[in-house]
């Protein structure tokens, strides 16, 4: 029997936009607990981003999250001595997270010199529905595709 199911944390709101996503996406943002570091790194890029697409810069990030997170993903699961991926439907929470963590990673390999200027430029290009962030996510999409023979096989 598993132990008991830890509580949800909750987290505050941003102080500009009061959306706790933001927060969300500033958390992976952050390293070494540099939190004022990554929200102005964020606030710059969305500020960039409204500069260059003449749009509101939170309704651009939020259109490129939606376009970069999975909607089916594979899990390994092992049947009979061999190893099934598996396609599942993904939580919406996990949806989320791992947009974030997609766009923050491949912005963080792109070429520009500041994570301002990257991150602006993935969230531009994803939110176009193009970009690294959205490549990975129509990978995984295939994946999952490929792999639907093993469907039955769901957890």
């Amino acid at each position: 029997m598993r132990k008991a199911k830890p509580k949800k944390r909750y987290l505050l709101p941003d102080p500009k936009f009061s959306d706790t996503m933001v927060t969300k996406f500033v958390n992976s943002l952050m390293y070494d607990g540099k939190k004022s570091t990554a929200y102005s790194i964020f606030y710059d890029a969305v500020a960039l981003v409204e500069k260059k697409t003449s749009e509101s810069g939170l309704e651009v990030w939020k259109k490129a999250l939606n376009n970069v997170s999975p909607q089916v993903e594979v899990r390994s699961r092992r049947v009979g001595g061999s190893t099934f991926q598996v396609p599942t439907e993904v939580r919406p929470d996990r949806k989320m997270a791992l947009g974030m963590k997609w766009l923050i990673n491949y912005a963080r390999s792109r070429g520009e010199k500041t994570m301002t200027d990257k991150l602006a430029g993935e969230i531009i290009s994803a939110s176009k529905g193009e970009g690294a962030a959205v490549k990975k996510r129509d990978d995984v999409h295939r994946m999952a595709e490929a792999n639907k023979a093993f469907s039955h096989f769901r957890f």
